[in-house]
């Protein structure tokens, strides 16, 4: 059986990917144009967020035909702190809280509660 034929991997893999571009047009900028005006900040990461929808929403109907609108969007919450508190430790230089790790263990109540049958 192929990795297409497995909807759950291949939008979990896909939103993985597009909420590494979104995370990048939301805060990257406060690194790399910080003296540049907002405006530029904003059309650039309009153009970043690009890449990010064109993956972001193919993944989501991917993933709908495997779970319900719920598990779905938990499954997004979980996968954005799994890419925000690396971008946040490895590119913009902050450091390693007890607070991801407290945000992590809310987060996997929150995917018990939704995926229980």
């Amino acid at each position: 059986m192929g990795m297409l034929s497995q909807p759950l991997l291949v939008a979990a893999l896909m939103l993985a990917l597009s909420n590494l571009f979104m995370t990048f047009a939301w805060y990257g900028h406060l690194k790399n144009l910080a003296g540049s005006p907002w405006y530029v900040a904003a059309l650039l990461s309009w153009g970043i967020a690009l890449f990010e929808y064109l993956l972001q929403v193919p993944a989501n109907r991917i993933g709908y035909t495997a779970l319900s609108l719920g598990q779905l969007k938990i499954l997004q919450e979980v996968i954005t702190l799994l890419i925000f508190v690396p971008f946040a430790v490895l590119y913009m230089n902050q450091p390693l809280k007890w607070d991801y790790l407290y945000a992590a263990l809310c987060m996997m109540g929150a995917v018990y509660f939704i995926f229980r049958t």
